[in-house]
């Protein structure tokens, strides 16, 4: 009975046992990775990722299914309907993406979602220890790569201070020495000068350390002159 089962399963012919035992492969493989992104705390989660892997599945099988069955019908490509996963599942991944005048957010959970559809095609085609090969490459990707990004980098992410003050300002190296002294590496600076009413908006984009004293940094700032607010965002505006 056990050898019939593994038989149905290894099988390249779709049939009810090997389809049931990818959709739930898929399921599961779906469900870890999205566990991994909600414990980061984004919207896409379990559910997500297991719907969209088993949908992947559920493609690359009617892909397999209609030239296996109808071998007389025109143009029984077995990867055309798996193909327009690959495309259609970016309008997914759109969605998990939010961009706030500056900041750019779930550019991973996105490739995550892609990956996803993309091991559900492979369980679909029967590539079992691929699929768990690759699932086991995405978790360790996703929780390594984050922890060596913090040693290498040696900050947290990226976050914009804006500084605004009542003068023209035509020298910002003031304001890196302070970042300097504190550790703050800035990326990149944006600013806006309005002659009316003199006044200088700066937008500082800036990696910080985890223990960054941003109490004493703004205080170190505030008193370069001048300055008549300070704050932490992370978007980029005026």
């Amino acid at each position: 009975m056990a050898e019939e089962i593994m038989e149905l399963i290894s099988s390249q012919e779709v049939n009810f046992c090997g389809s049931l035992f990818k959709l739930l492969l898929s399921l599961l493989l779906g469900a870890l990775v999205g566990l991994e992104r909600r414990q980061k705390g984004q919207v896409a989660g379990m559910r997500t990722f297991a719907l969209i892997s088993m949908g992947a599945t559920l493609a690359m099988l009617v892909s397999i299914y209609i030239p296996q069955e109808y071998m007389g019908l025109k143009n029984g490509d077995p990867g055309r309907i798996a193909a327009q996963v690959i495309s259609g599942v970016g309008f997914l991944g759109a969605g998990a993406i939010i961009q706030m005048k500056g900041s750019v957010k779930g550019l991973t959970t996105a490739a995550g979602i892609w990956m996803t559809a993309c091991i559900g095609l492979a369980v679909g085609a029967g590539m079992y220890i691929i699929s768990v090969a690759a699932v086991a490459l995405i978790i360790f990707c996703l929780k390594s790569f984050e922890m060596a990004e913090k040693v290498l980098l040696k900050s947290a992410e990226q976050t914009i201070i804006r500084l605004k003050a009542g003068v023209i300002v035509s020298d910002t190296s003031v304001y890196h020495c302070c970042f300097d002294k504190y550790g703050v590496h800035m990326m990149d600076e944006f600013i806006r000068y309005d002659y009316t009413q003199n006044f200088t908006t700066i937008n500082f984009m800036v990696r910080t350390k985890d223990d960054t004293d941003f109490i004493q940094l703004f205080k170190e700032l505030h008193e370069t002159g001048n300055v008549l607010s300070l704050t932490l965002t992370n978007e980029m505006n005026n």
